[in-house]
């Protein structure tokens, strides 16, 4: 399989997909400072709400193997824009939420859209010269890191000061 002639622009394609593994770490830890709320927004108890952390992990845990291999197969830059749709439409359901059962599938969606992660790392093989590939790799590694971090602290916040549906728009 021969592989895609190197972009004209690889730190721009370096920047995008370190930006989406931002939102991709961002979207993991997202509901974390709400979970104690969670029972209370959508009248369930706290075994039901866990779920809405728990759907995310597990459909991240399937999509992201799964993802990388239908990369290889249909083309990565393809599957990529293929595997944001469910993250979108996941947080659209998140945010239009009005019980635990949607909002535990709106997650799942989301969960569906952490494909992005290895599809951008292995898309940096593909545009990047081999000469800059180590560190943009490490550059989409540490936003992951970088969007983790900032995730709880943004949430917690915005929860705060509005309502928790703004979190998801």
């Amino acid at each position: 399989m021969e592989s895609s002639p190197p972009a004209a622009r690889p730190g721009g394609v370096v920047g995008i997909l370190a930006f989406a593994g931002i939102v991709a770490a961002l979207t993991q830890t997202l509901v974390v400072p709400l979970i104690a709320q969670l029972p209370t927004l959508f009248d369930t108890s706290a075994s039901n709400a866990s779920w809405v952390i728990t759907a995310t992990l597990l459909a991240a845990a399937v999509s992201t193997p799964v993802a990388g291999r239908l990369g290889d197969m249909y083309g990565k830059r393809r599957m990529l824009l293929v595997s944001l749709v469910p993250l979108i439409l996941g947080s659209v359901v998140c945010a239009l939420s009005s019980s635990v059962v949607p909002m535990i599938a709106g997650r799942g969606l989301q969960g569906l859209g952490m494909g992005v992660v290895p599809l951008g790392i292995s898309l940096l093989r593909d545009v990047v010269p081999a000469e800059k590939l180590g560190p943009s790799i490490a550059i989409m590694s540490a936003s992951m890191g970088v969007g983790g971090a900032l995730g709880l602290p943004f949430a917690a916040a915005i929860a705060e000061n509005t309502s928790w549906r703004v979190l998801f728009w």
